[in-house]
C-alpha cells in the first residue's frame, strides 16, 4: 500500500497541470458564452434584439461558431443601434474569434486594445462608429484587414502596423489622426486609405504606389504621390541672372513667364534658305514615290483578299454553309490532301483522328470574336469542344510554336485543356476538352429557371478557381504570357462550380481585334487607348469579373443592346454614397453572416480595377486574398440548400 502513495500525490499536481495545459477542453465555449452576455449586458442597443440564453450560442444572431461548434469565431452586429463604449475584458476574452464587424453603430470611447491583440484576430470592421483616442498600439499579427474609417480616432498611427505582415487593406480616412506615417514596408498590402486627417511630414516611399486620393485631406502630407516635399536648400540655379525664389510650400510655377529666356542663336540666313529648298525637293520626291509604292501594296492586297473571300464563299455555297445554324459543319475548310494532320499533345488519352472528329455531330455552342465554338460528339461517344478560328494572323512555324506553348500553359486544373489542334490554309481547329456545365455568363445571365442560383460559397470558389487559372497562366513563360480577354463566357465550370479559364494564348494568333461590344466592358482603360494587352490589364479584367459575380450586374447587354455598363464606376458611385448594401446582388443578400466576406471581396476587386496599372495587385496575390477569405469561417458560410431549408417566416434572435 505504501508504493501507490507516490502517485496518490501526484494526482493534484497532475490535475493542475491538465487544467493548466488544456483549459479549452471544459470552459471554452462557455466562457465564450459568459463574455458575450457581459458584452451584452454593458452596451445598451437601440434595436431589440435578443440572445436566447436557452440554445446554443452557436445559433445566436450575429454569433458564428468554429466548424466542430467548439469555438466562437466571428461576431458579426453590424447597424443594429449599438452606442456607448465596449468595456474592456468582453469581447476581448473571444480568444478564438478571427472576424468582427461592429461597422455603422454610435459606439465611443477608447477601442479595447484586448480586442486588437486576440491572436486569432483576421478582420476587424469597426467604420462609422464614434469611436476616440488613439489608436491601440497591439495589434494581432494575424490581421487581414482593418477598417476604423470614419471615426475620431486621434494621435500618431502606431509603428506596430510595420509587423502586420499579413495586412492586405487598411482604411483610417476620416478620423482626427496627427503626426507622420510610418516607413512601413507590408508586401501584402493593397488597399490604403488614409485621406481626410491631420497627417504631416512626407509619404513614405513604399507607400507612394498608392494613389492621390489615398492621402488627400491632408493638407500638411506632400510626397509622392501627392506634390513634391519643399526643399530647403535651393539647388543651384544653371542660369546665375534670375535670382532664387522665395521658400513656399507650393510648388514651383511651371508657366512660361518665369522660365529663363532661351539663348539667342546667330542665324546664317542665306545658308538656311538653300537648306530647306533641297530638303523639301527630297521630302517630296520621297512622298510622292512612297504613296505610289503604297498604293500597289493596297490594290494588290484588296484583290487577294477578294478572291480568297470568293473561294471561301463557293466552298461553303457548295457545302451548304452559307447560313447560321444551330448545328454546323466545321469541316468545310479541310483539304483532303491533310485529313490526317490532327496534331494531338502528349499524354492526350484521346483515341481518334481527324476523320473521325469530321464525322462527329456538332452543335453550336457559341460565337466569339476569335471564332465560333462547337460541341461535337464522336461515334464511340466521347465528347470534345471544337473552336474554329477566324482570321489568324500568323503562318504555319508561329501557330506550331504557339499551340506548344498552350499546351504547357493548360497543364492545371482551372485551365481548360488544349487537346489537340489542326492547320491548314483555310481552316484552323483547336480541341479543348469538354467542360459540363457550361460557362459562368449563361449561369448568371441565362435562364435562371434551367438551374438553381449561385449561392455565395459557388461564387467564392469560381472566383478563387478562375483567379488560380489566370496566375498559373501569367507564371509560365517567364511571366511573359497574357490572356487578354477575360470574361464571364470564357470562365467554364464543373459540376462542382470551380471555375476554369478558356481560350488561352490565342490573342498572338489572332493579333488585336477590334473591340466588340460584349468584351467592351472588361477592357482595361489602358487598352482601349494602346490596343496591347498586359498581365496589368488581365487583372482589370478579372477585377471586373468579380464585380459581375459580386453584383449579379453584367457588364455587357444582352445582344441587340450596344450600351456597355461600366462596373467600376458604377459600384464606386454606389460606395462613395455609402450605400454599400446596395451594390451586392439581390440573390446574395437573402444569405446570412456573408456580408463582411462580400465586402472583403469587393475590396479585392476595386483594388483590381483601380485605374493606375502599376497599382493592381498580382493575380498570385489576389489568390491568396481570396484564400484568406475562404480560411475564415468556412464551417458557417450558408449555401442555397440552407437557405431553402430555413422558413422565411423564422424569427431572428
Amino acid at each position: 500500500m505504501m508504493k501507490l502513495h507516490p502517485i496518490i500525490d501526484l494526482l493534484p499536481l497532475s490535475l493542475f497541470l491538465f487544467l493548466l495545459l488544456f483549459p479549452n477542453v471544459i470552459a471554452d465555449l462557455s466562457s465564450d458564452r459568459q463574455a458575450l452576455l457581459d458584452f451584452a449586458s454593458a452596451v445598451p442597443h437601440l434595436r431589440n434584439f435578443k440572445w436566447n440564453t436557452n440554445s446554443s450560442i452557436c445559433t445566436w444572431h450575429g454569433v458564428s461558431c468554429s466548424s466542430d461548434g467548439t469555438r466562437v469565431v466571428a461576431l458579426r452586429l453590424p447597424g443594429i443601434g449599438l452606442y456607448g463604449p465596449i468595456p474592456d475584458n468582453t469581447i476581448g476574452r473571444l480568444d478564438a474569434l478571427t472576424t468582427l464587424s461592429l461597422h455603422s453603430n454610435a459606439l465611443t470611447g477608447n477601442l479595447p486594445s484586448d480586442i486588437t491583440s486576440i491572436p486569432s484576430l483576421h478582420f476587424i470592421f469597426i467604420q462609422q462608429n464614434k469611436f476616440s483616442g488613439e489608436i491601440p498600439s497591439s495589434l494581432s499579427l494575424q490581421l487581414n484587414f482593418i477598417d476604423l474609417s470614419f471615426n475620431s480616432f486621434s494621435g500618431e498611427i502606431p509603428t506596430t502596423i510595420q509587423n502586420l505582415t499579413h495586412l492586405t487593406g487598411l482604411n483610417l480616412q476620416n478620423n482626427s489622426l496627427t503626426g507622420s506615417i510610418p516607413n512601413v514596408n507590408l508586401p501584402r498590402l493593397m488597399q490604403l486609405n488614409m485621406s481626410n486627417n491631420e497627417l504631416n511630414g512626407s509619404i513614405p516611399p513604399s507607400l507612394a504606389k498608392f494613389s492621390a486620393s489615398s492621402f488627400q485631406g491632408n493638407s500638411l502630407l506632400c510626397g509622392q504621390p501627392l506634390t513634391q516635399c519643399p526643399s530647403f536648400a535651393p539647388s543651384p540655379s544653371p542660369f546665375p541672372s534670375i535670382p532664387p525664389s522665395p521658400l513656399s510650400l507650393t510648388p514651383p510655377s511651371r508657366s512660361p513667364s518665369v522660365l529663363p529666356a532661351s539663348p539667342t542663336i546667330p542665324e546664317n540666313h542665306k545658308g538656311k534658305k538653300s537648306l530647306s529648298t533641297r530638303v523639301i525637293i527630297g521630302i517630296v520626291a520621297g512622298g510622292v514615290g512612297g504613296i505610289l509604292c503604297l498604293a500597289v501594296l493596297i490594290f494588290l492586297c484588296c484583290m487577294k483578299q477578294y478572291y480568297t473571300k470568293r473561294g471561301v464563299q463557293q466552298r461553303k455555297d457548295f457545302n451548304g454553309g452559307g447560313s447560321p445554324k444551330q448545328t454546323e459543319d466545321f469541316s468545310s475548310g479541310v483539304q483532303a490532301a491533310e485529313k490526317n494532320k490532327l496534331v494531338f499533345f502528349e499524354g492526350c488519352s484521346f483515341n481518334f483522328d481527324l476523320e473521325d472528329l469530321l464525322r462527329a455531330s456538332a452543335e453550336v455552342l457559341g460565337k466569339g470574336s476569335y471564332g465560333t465554338t462547337y460541341k461535337a460528339i464522336l461515334e464511340e461517344g466521347t465528347t470534345v469542344v471544337v473552336k474554329r478560328l477566324k482570321e489568324v494572323v500568323v503562318g504555319k512555324r508561329e501557330f506550331d510554336q504557339q499551340m506548344e506553348t498552350i499546351g504547357t500553359v493548360d497543364q492545371h486544373r482551372n485551365v481548360v485543356a488544349l487537346r489537340a489542334y489542326y492547320f491548314s490554309k483555310d481552316e484552323k481547329l483547336l480541341v479543348y476538352d469538354h467542360v459540363p456545365a457550361g460557362s459562368l455568363s449563361t449561369r448568371m445571365h441565362g435562364n435562371k429557371d434551367l438551374g438553381r442560383t449561385l449561392d455565395w460559397e459557388s461564387r467564392l470558389r469560381i472566383a478563387h478557381g478562375a483567379a488560380s487559372g489566370i496566375a498559373h497562366i501569367h507564371a509560365v513563360s517567364g511571366g511573359k504570357l497574357i490572356h487578354g480577354n477575360i470574361k464571364s463566357s470564357n470562365v467554364l465550370l464543373t459540376h462542382d462550380n470551380n471555375g476554369c479559364i478558356s481560350d488561352v494564348g490565342l490573342i498572338p494568333l489572332m493579333g488585336f481585334p477590334t473591340i466588340p461590344s460584349r468584351s467592351a466592358g472588361y477592357r482595361a482603360p489602358e487598352v482601349i487607348e494602346t490596343k496591347k494587352c498586359t498581365q496589368k490589364s488581365d487583372v482589370y479584367s478579372f477585377g471586373v469579373l468579380l464585380l459581375e459575380l459580386l453584383t449579379g450586374k453584367a457588364p455587357v447587354q444582352p445582344p441587340g443592346h450596344d450600351e456597355v455598363v461600366d462596373l467600376p464606376r458604377w459600384v464606386q458611385s454606389v460606395v462613395r454614397e455609402e450605400w454599400t448594401a446596395e451594390v451586392f446582388d439581390a440573390e446574395l443578400i437573402k444569405f446570412q453572416n456573408i456580408e463582411d466576406e462580400m465586402v472583403q471581396m469587393l475590396q479585392i476587386a476595386m483594388t483590381c480595377v483601380a485605374n493606375v496599372p502599376e497599382t493592381r495587385p498580382d493575380m498570385s496575390q489576389v489568390v491568396q486574398m481570396i484564400e484568406d477569405i475562404q480560411q475564415i469561417d468556412s464551417g458557417n458560410r450558408p449555401s442555397s440548400e440552407d437557405n431553402k431549408s430555413r422558413s422565411p417566416t423564422s424569427p431572428t434572435p
